[in-house]
């Protein structure tokens, strides 16, 4: 099987003043579709930034990041942008809701971005699996953080991304509601098939993957299959 995503020799090197501080150091990652890959790791290692790289959010300083077939490192902001819209679905921590929208309306917006127009029976199943029936109507303010993060989930898979790559999307979550997003972050990978990429630190939330990725000091250590 083809891989959805790859990256080759991958670095990212920050200039500080005069000295060169590496986040990333050579990640050769393989994710192939329909997997659920959990990438952990202390702060600070270096994974949130792997994230950001491979969705095309910031530009690798050497090495290649394939997408679907697309090299990510070939490509400027406007291409990386409009491959980002078609192929790639965000979740991060702090929800990034539009505050003056009630949930229906950020999720729908997702979709006219996507650029295809709204999908009445996408939204409805993905709106239903995700149990957002009764919410629709509400702003984020009016909305738990439970609840915000599955608007998040909803905007991100509306439009039937390719990969979703999360980043820490239960960090400002209670262990209950955490429990909650993560369960349904493995059905929509079950259910949907969709491709997960979910960076954290807490390694209880990685075993809802079914391959865990460690990270340490810009590199990834060593891998191991959830049973």
């Amino acid at each position: 099987m083809e891989s959805i995503l790859k990256t080759e020799d991958l670095w990212k090197v920050y200039r500080t003043g005069k000295v060169d501080v590496p986040a990333l150091q050579g990640i050769n990652i393989e994710i192939l579709p329909g997997e659920f890959v959990s990438i952990m790791g202390p702060s600070g290692c270096g994974k949130s930034t792997l994230l950001h790289v491979i969705g095309g959010l910031s530009r690798a300083s050497r090495g290649r990041v394939l997408l679907d077939g697309n090299d990510l490192t070939e490509m400027g902001d406007p291409e990386r942008t409009l491959l980002r819209r078609h192929k790639v679905g965000f979740v991060f921590q702090r929800f990034n809701l539009l505050p003056t929208l009630d949930a229906y309306h950020n999720i729908a917006l997702a979709q006219h971005i996507h650029g295809d127009g709204f999908d009445p029976h996408r939204f409805e199943a993905v709106t239903t699996l995700l149990g957002l029936g009764e919410r629709l109507h509400h702003k984020p303010s009016e909305l738990s953080g439970g609840e915000q993060q599955r608007v998040a989930l909803a905007r991100a898979i509306i439009s039937e991304p390719k990969i979703v790559l999360a980043d820490e999307p239960t960090g400002n979550l209670d262990t209950k509601t955490s429990d909650t997003v993560l369960a349904l972050l493995r059905q929509l990978n079950k259910d949907l098939g969709q491709t997960i990429v979910m960076i954290t630190h807490n390694p209880d939330a990685a075993t809802y993957g079914n391959r865990v990725l460690h990270m340490r000091d810009g590199m990834v250590v060593n891998g191991s299959t959830v049973h």
